[in-house]
């Protein structure tokens, strides 16, 4: 009994996370439906609320935005816009930051989080996954010199949170696995197992001097 029991739980717990995940988020989403007038709402013109119009309508403003901004006026009222932002104290350091994020995690020719890693964390001879994010700049590429490429080592199984580590480039082991695989492993602590790659070779791991922490 104890083994149906098991069974039947790995089968209803991925399911019922997957539309927790998928209630939060649309649930989210929706919330944009009261930018419409109270008239317009589902709930005035049908009696009811509708779940899913707001997420409709929060994909139709994106959709719609990129479409708009992606000529020249669009960038000209883009351009103006940030430039009234800039002036405000507070909104501008946020703005900015934010700003700097997305355009490296969402470019199509960015390079963040497109490559998972192995490196020695927290200890020597302690391997973890990581996430290249890109390489030092500025004056800390100046301090640390070139041959060094910038980390994002999540926790598990929440790998919203993590550590940021700037470490030289030849003590990381590029994967060929794809991001998802290496999320899924993490995520699973280690009990979902990334599909070998079809052409395997040998990889040599870096001396066990080489590591990142204490």
């Amino acid at each position: 009994m104890k083994r149906y029991f098991i069974t039947g739980l790995l089968i209803w717990a991925p399911l019922g996370i997957t539309l927790w995940v998928l209630s939060f988020i649309l649930g989210m989403m929706d919330q944009s439906i009261m930018l419409l007038p109270v008239a317009w709402q589902p709930r005035a013109l049908v009696g009811f609320n509708i779940p899913g119009v707001g997420a409709l309508i929060t994909l139709l403003i994106v959709f719609i935005t990129g479409l708009l901004t992606a000529n020249f006026i669009g960038q000209r009222l883009v351009r103006w816009w940030e430039a009234l932002l800039h002036r405000i104290p507070v909104v501008r350091s946020i703005y900015q930051s934010v700003k700097q994020i997305s355009d490296t995690v969402f470019s199509p020719s960015g390079q963040a989080f497109r490559q998972a890693v192995l490196v020695q964390y927290p200890r020597q001879g302690s391997w973890t996954i990581g996430f290249l994010t890109g390489t030092p700049g500025g004056e800390i590429a100046k301090h640390l010199g070139n041959d060094m490429v910038s980390l994002y080592v999540p926790t598990t199984p929440n790998p919203t949170s993590g550590f940021f580590l700037m470490v030289p480039k030849a003590d990381v082991i590029e994967l060929e696995m794809s991001v998802e695989d290496a999320l899924k492993y993490l995520i699973s602590m280690g009990v979902v197992t990334p599909t070998a790659p079809k052409a395997t070779t040998a990889i040599e791991l870096p001396d066990a001097d080489t590591y990142v922490g204490d």
